[in-house]
């Protein structure tokens, strides 16, 4: 990838911050921050194992009103804790710069985690979504091109209930991600 986010680099909120700042959505968010469990020790291990790597950072964009957001923020800041790396949090509409050099399929999708090199080169980047989740809106806008249709709106709210379906009740979303965010770092 050949953006460079250094102009970004230690002017994001720390985590915490993010989440004591929440005016939407707390509640849910500390529910799924509190049901992560690592059920893989190798991933465990692997994300322990980057603390010596001094050369990565996370930019986050993010916003409490999101429901991705709720769900998978919690994950990654788990998956990434032990690792050391510093981690900042951008609310999208603060940032809409940043969020504008990151859209999924031309649109703006939270959350994206951007892993970057100490000089601000983006490395790699995950989100919106688990892929497997994120594959029913890559149909959906694949079969719907026209946000102007009349029956957009409607589809639309089947399309996110299918999401909703892919996420489950459950935390088994949560390895997904874990495993996805593993398969990635593993390769930069």
């Amino acid at each position: 990838m050949s953006t460079n986010v250094a102009h970004k680099l230690r002017t994001g909120l720390k985590p915490q911050a993010f989440v004591e700042g929440m005016t939407k959505n707390q509640e849910a968010y500390q529910k799924w921050s509190e049901a992560f469990t690592w059920t893989n020790e190798a991933d465990r291990e692997f994300f322990a194992s980057l603390a010596h790597r001094d050369d990565l950072r996370c930019l986050i964009l993010a916003a409490d009103w999101c429901g991705d957001v709720i769900r998978n923020l919690p994950v990654v800041l788990h998956a990434l804790k032990d690792t050391e790396m510093p981690v900042e949090i951008f609310v999208m509409e603060d940032h809409l710069d940043l969020m504008d050099e990151f859209l999924t399929m031309g649109g703006r999708a939270i959350p994206v985690v951007i892993f970057a090199d100490t000089g601000g080169h983006v490395l790699a980047k995950w989100g919106p979504r688990p892929k497997h989740v994120q594959e029913v809106m890559i149909a959906f806008k694949q079969q719907n091109p026209d946000r102007n249709a009349p029956d957009y709106e409607e589809k639309i709210k089947v399309a996110r209930a299918e999401m909703l379906e892919q996420y489950d009740e459950g935390t088994g979303y949560q390895a997904v991600i874990v495993s996805e965010l593993r398969e990635l770092l593993s390769s930069i």
